[in-house]
């Protein structure tokens, strides 16, 4: 409890601070100067976060490789910023995202290196003005500092999408969730300094029991930030599994002549988009901005069904933000890399948890003021990386690269939830055999599209007595006990996103059985078969 009271008085000042602090005056000036100074910005980064900085991890991995600062200098000089980090990867600098969550050693030369989760923080935003934790765990998370440096770029970036969308002309609507996640509280601090205030925000509230305390604390800072002058607004709660009420919304002020766009995670949109479908709702014209988790073709077609359009963006906290879309990018899901901001390329190698290879995104710190810094860090994404061929606001600026196909291969995103695999896996093959009988492999958590948004499926293989109502109490119950897990299991259970099925587990071509089935939706329809 006084964890959590430090925790959200910080927040509290931060929202303070922020407010207070004046925008930046010229965002595509400010974009633009990043984009010169990349390989300064790195070098400064890494001299001061890792060479600098007797607890990284880095520093030892840099050693193993024979590569000192000067080293580092003459090369990023000579080859650029992205060759220099290919060549490291290569020497073993380089993160997997279970060795920066701390899920596994970090074992280079068949050295180990010491770690834990708070090794790689910024020292250089140590007093940040407030922390989030990402997904919204109750339990032990990875922090990632925000400073005002990051929320400044934040800001120019919407400032920039706003233009190249022109939002001037619609009004906001905000579809996320309330404490412990703090992205549907940060929009309204943020909106009115953006040129693009919220106007409604709907929320699953959860119980209150298990969430009594925390809509407590979203009511207080947004009447706090609203006594700091932006006019933020308290989240109107959505009736469990029912998303008709933000398409009535929609529509209604659709007709007063305010067309609308919705911030929120792909499945909540898609939720809206297919209530508006079933119900004869009109909510055609909507744009929906979506991220947190991959906009899938199924998903995207939902969406338009409806007359509506939507665009991705890429955010990770602990990163901050990779890209976003820009008008003409209305297939698939692609981004503009936002390159001002981190370094990304792709590395080929093959999935933890199943037989496929992906293309694994690695991404590596510029600013000053990320949270963490990074060098070759992966976060178990997968995309392809090539030119951006659209003329639009993001391309003039000089972001001319694209991200495509995006996906998570080790970390489950249904529903904008992100849980790491290594945790999911402690549950299937240790905890349900525990607790409901059977032993690792007679539990398979599968996440694929649904008709209406991803679903997570648990497969229990049928010697398992128990009734489908007791194990999914029993996985969302042990899921709070996980990084990620409370938020994920009241999102899950207001949406009914958890389906369990008495079945044998899926196999791939090999034979091997995984507990966990976290590709694409492509990847799934090509690798798994059915092992009856």
């Amino acid at each position: 409890m006084l964890q959590e009271i430090k925790f959200y008085s910080k927040m509290a000042w931060g929202i303070r601070q922020f407010l207070r602090t004046p925008p930046i005056g010229d965002p595509d000036a400010y974009v633009r100067e990043c984009l010169a100074s990349r390989d300064t910005n790195f070098l400064s980064l890494v001299e001061r976060g890792i060479f600098n900085h007797s607890p990284s991890p880095y520093n030892e991995m840099f050693r193993l490789a024979g590569c000192t600062l000067g080293d580092l200098r003459n090369e990023v000089n000579r080859a650029g910023v992205e060759a220099t980090l290919r060549r490291l990867r290569e020497a073993g600098v380089y993160l997997t995202h279970d060795e920066f969550k701390a899920k596994s050693p970090i074992v280079r030369s068949g050295r180990e290196i010491p770690s834990n989760d708070a090794s790689f923080r910024n020292p250089q935003v140590a007093n940040a003005l407030s922390e989030g934790i990402s997904s919204g765990s109750r339990s032990k998370g990875t922090r990632s500092a925000r400073s005002i440096g990051r929320l400044l770029q934040r800001e120019a970036h919407f400032k920039i999408r706003n233009r190249e969308f022109d939002l001037g002309n619609r009004i906001r609507i905000e579809l996320k969730p309330i404490l412990p996640s703090g992205t549907g509280l940060g929009p309204g601090q943020r909106g009115h300094r953006e040129g693009h205030p919220v106007e409604k925000w709907f929320a699953v509230g959860g119980g209150l029991r298990d969430s009594g305390h925390y809509r407590m604390v979203t009511h207080c800072l947004v009447r706090w930030t609203r006594l700091l002058g932006a006019p933020a607004q308290l989240p109107t709660y959505l009736a469990p599994n029912d998303f008709s009420l933000v398409a009535e919304y929609i529509a209604r002020r659709k007709r007063e002549g305010a067309p609308a766009a919705v911030h929120a995670f792909p499945s909540p949109a898609v939720r809206v988009a297919a209530a508006a479908v079933e119900h004869g709702i009109d909510i055609s014209g909507t744009i929906f901005f979506v991220g947190g988790e991959a906009l899938t073709d199924a998903k995207r077609a939902t969406i338009e069904l409806a007359g509506a359009e939507v665009y991705p963006f890429y955010p990770i906290s602990e990163v901050g933000p990779v890209g976003s879309s820009c008008r003409q990018m209305n297939k698939g899901n692609c981004v503009h890399l936002f390159d001002d901001n981190v370094v990304a390329y792709v590395h080929r190698r093959r999935a933890a948890l199943s037989d496929a290879h992906v293309n694994a995104l690695q991404f590596t710190s510029l600013m000053p003021f990320c949270p963490h810094v990074l060098v070759n860090a992966e976060m178990d994404d997968a995309g392809v990386i090539g030119p951006a061929t659209c003329d639009c606001s993001y391309t003039r600026l000089g972001l001319t690269r694209q991200v495509s196909e995006i996906f998570s291969f080790g970390k489950l995103t249904g529903q904008g939830m992100t849980l790491v695999g290594t945790d999911l896996l402690k549950i299937l093959e240790e905890v349900l055999p525990a607790q409901l009988g059977g032993a690792p492999g007679d539990f398979q958590l599968v996440e694929r599209e649904g008709a209406a948004q991803t679903e997570v499926t648990l497969r229990v293989n049928p010697r398992i007595q128990a009734s489908p109502d007791k194990i999914r109490e029993c996985f969302l119950r042990e899921l709070k006990n996980f990084y990620g897990g409370s938020l994920a299991s009241r999102m899950w259970t207001h949406a009914n996103g958890v389906q369990i099925i008495s079945g044998q587990p899926y196999a791939t071509r090999t034979g091997k059985i995984h507990a966990l089935h976290l590709l694409s939706p492509e990847s799934q329809q090509s690798e798994v078969v059915n092992a009856s």
